[in-house]
């Protein structure tokens, strides 16, 4: 899989999170029930002071690699206060692997994270995130950021 390197500056971020991991029997009913509170239930339309506004599926607190648990986030960039019921961590500056992955927005990131997990990558396993361009299901462009040594 073709990729960029990319400089990222550090930007806070604001949503709902959960702990899972890859071999949970309920992982996908967890994300999936992040992104049904995150676009159903007001999360996104209450969320204050997003910056672009695109959401973004983001992975960190890695116990270890894509074997362990990590939290995963159902957010967007934001800058100032965020409102009780909300999370918020920090997008660390750094070096980052940048795919952009075009298709349906559940099968492609679906694919993309195996082929991802058979690369050999120098992750940090610190802070990865999905970035959503658009909101068409069936063509959706997802730019998604792998945090990388070096």
């Amino acid at each position: 899989m073709e990729y960029e390197v990319v400089e990222l500056k550090e930007a806070k971020v604001a949503g709902y999170a959960a702990r899972t991991n890859n071999s949970a029997p309920d992982m996908g009913a967890v994300i999936g029930g992040l992104w049904q509170k995150f676009f159903t239930e007001g999360g996104y339309d209450a969320l204050p002071g997003k910056v672009s506004g695109k959401a973004m599926g983001i992975y960190t607190d890695y116990e270890n690699d894509e074997h362990g648990d990590y939290t995963v986030m159902t957010a967007c960039v934001v800058d100032g206060d965020v409102p009780a019921g909300f999370e918020t961590h920090v997008l660390p500056a750094g070096k980052y692997a940048k795919f952009i992955v075009r298709g349906n927005m559940v099968t492609a990131v679906g694919e993309f994270w195996q082929k991802l997990w058979e690369m050999k990558l120098d992750r940090t396993y610190v802070f990865d995130f999905e970035e959503y361009q658009n909101a068409d299901l069936e063509n959706c462009e997802i730019h998604i950021y792998i945090g990388i040594r070096g």
